[in-house]
């Protein structure tokens, strides 16, 4: 071990009367942990690199490996937790700035897990799912103030024109990950789901690989500061287009794919040199003002003869509400909002952990600031970051969201084991990896139907939730905040999401 080097997190332990030196697992690990020593006939782990991915374990055909976290003692000190003092070393020794994956680690409550629905009785009886009609489905666009209706031979007609929207079987959607950010089998697992399931994926700022044009039906595609992989094309076969503006783990700062991830088929579909770092600026250069946003937005609309809704994606930050209600004005069909606990494929973890706001109050003041000043009806509204459960997706749509978009619960779905080592390109499982070796490891179609299946038992849930809440539809639901109560939360808390205390009536 070197000098001022930190122990390391995990220890890989190896049975060795249960070992049969099949060298299974130095093929399966992605992190180069585990080699074979010919001399002594064993296996032998480099503990430093385990990230705890369990590839190895749950190929070992003995279950002769088992991950262990490190219990290395340290001095105990209530300023000094043990996880700011390892950073620190890692930057004495480096001198860079420390990058992770995946959502904020930082143990702040859930807000989420801190609300509770009512439930309908006697009176006010409750819905029987099994028995009575549920509908999940729902529309994202801009909304009409009013309908009109004409008739021809006896037949009612709407002559209303309505905007372009988005339909959605379920109010469940797959949230932005780029081509690089996560490999090509994952995106078509997930273009593939979005289709079985009547539901939508998201490019991210990486473009639409050619593979993916048959699904284009069902998916939305992103323009952000970057402009990677953005034509004529590209926005025309798409279901929508979305304008990332921020992200919910790292609201502020521009996207970054390093050079080692870029190769020849993401190259191509971001329309960059292979081996190339990525880089996406924080700010669009053309976008300081809200007028400038309206600009891009008509511009945008302009090029797919207004066929198409406009999401503009923002990340959860403290003027949230009033930015959305300028977005509305600005002629934006959807708005999604990225809460701070949202995933990413690589960020500063100084950022992700400790910029941005929980998606939970995100939601609930920008539905409140749009109904106060008359726009909720012209937007709809994503929310996304940390929404790990069909009870947070009823949850945040009852705070005022029309759907929900998933990123870490999908992955999970196919297999991820949630690491945070995504910007290494190392991934054993292949989910974020662009080493060909590695991304073989995905079935599109196998992951394809476990995402299908998530999907499924979720919608199933927020029937038997809608039911118990004593309604028939989603919409029903949309905004109810007087179907919540705060167990455990601070009258602050409670008063800015709008939501009542457990044990107080109507």
């Amino acid at each position: 071990m070197k000098l001022y080097e930190t122990p390391p997190e995990f220890r890989v332990k190896i049975d060795k009367d249960l070992c049969t030196r099949c060298k299974r697992c130095n093929m399966q690990c992605g992190f180069g942990v585990l080699s074979y020593d010919a001399k002594e006939d064993k296996i032998v782990a480099d503990h430093h690199k385990c990230v705890a991915c369990h590839r190895c374990m749950v190929y070992c055909p003995q279950s002769a490996i088992t991950i262990e976290r490190n219990t290395h003692a340290y001095q105990d000190s209530g300023a000094w937790p043990v996880y700011l003092r390892e950073r620190v070393y890692k930057q004495a020794a480096t001198g860079g700035v420390l990058l992770t994956g995946m959502g904020n680690a930082a143990q702040y409550e859930s807000i989420f897990d801190h609300l509770v629905l009512d439930a309908c009785q006697v009176t006010n009886p409750s819905i029987d799912p099994l028995r009575e009609p549920m509908e999940l489905r729902t529309f994202l666009g801009s909304k009409p103030s009013s309908l009109q209706f004409e008739t021809e031979k006896g037949e009612y007609a709407l002559k209303t024109e309505v905007p372009p929207q988005i339909r959605l079987e379920t109010p469940i959607m797959f949230s932005p990950m780029s081509l690089g950010a996560i490999s090509l089998p994952v995106q078509k697992s997930l273009a593939m789901a979005a289709e079985m399931s009547g539901t939508y994926m998201n490019t991210g700022e990486g473009g639409l690989h050619k593979d993916l044009y048959p699904y284009a039906r069902n998916i939305i595609v992103q323009v952000a500061s970057g402009r990677f992989g953005v034509y004529d094309e590209y926005l025309k076969a798409a279901a929508g287009i979305e304008i990332k503006i921020g992200q919910g783990a790292k609201p502020g700062i521009g996207g970054h794919l390093p050079g080692e991830k870029v190769d020849d088929q993401v190259a191509a579909t971001r329309m960059i040199p292979p081996g190339t770092d990525a880089l996406s600026p924080a700010p669009h250069h053309d976008i300081y003002s809200i007028e400038d946003l309206r600009q891009l937005i008509f511009a945008l609309k302009e090029a797919v003869e207004y066929s198409k809704p406009i999401s503009v994606k923002i990340a959860a930050v403290h003027n949230v509400a009033a930015i959305a209600c300028g977005i509305a004005r600005a002629g934006a069909d959807i708005i999604y909002i990225d809460g701070f606990r949202g995933s990413t494929g690589a960020a500063p973890t100084i950022i992700r952990d400790n910029v941005g706001i929980p998606i939970e109050i995100a939601i609930a003041v920008v539905d409140e600031r749009l109904r106060r000043e008359g726009l909720r009806n012209s937007v709809s509204l994503i929310a996304a970051g940390s929404i790990r459960s069909s009870a947070d997706a009823a949850k945040a749509i009852a705070l005022g969201a029309d759907a929900v978009a998933i990123g870490t619960a999908a992955l999970i779905a196919v297999g991820c084991r949630v690491c945070m080592k995504c910007y290494t390109g190392n991934c054993s499982w292949g989910i974020t990896s662009q080493r060909p070796e590695l991304y073989r490891r995905i079935d599109p179609r196998e992951g394809a139907v476990r995402l299908a299946n998530l999907l499924r038992a979720w919608g199933h849930e927020i029937k038997e939730i809608l039911g118990a809440v004593g309604v028939n539809s989603i919409e029903s639901l949309r905004g109810s905040r007087e179907r919540l109560r705060g167990v455990g939360l601070d009258r602050e808390t409670l008063d800015i999401i709008g939501v009542k205390p457990a044990g107080v009536g109507y």
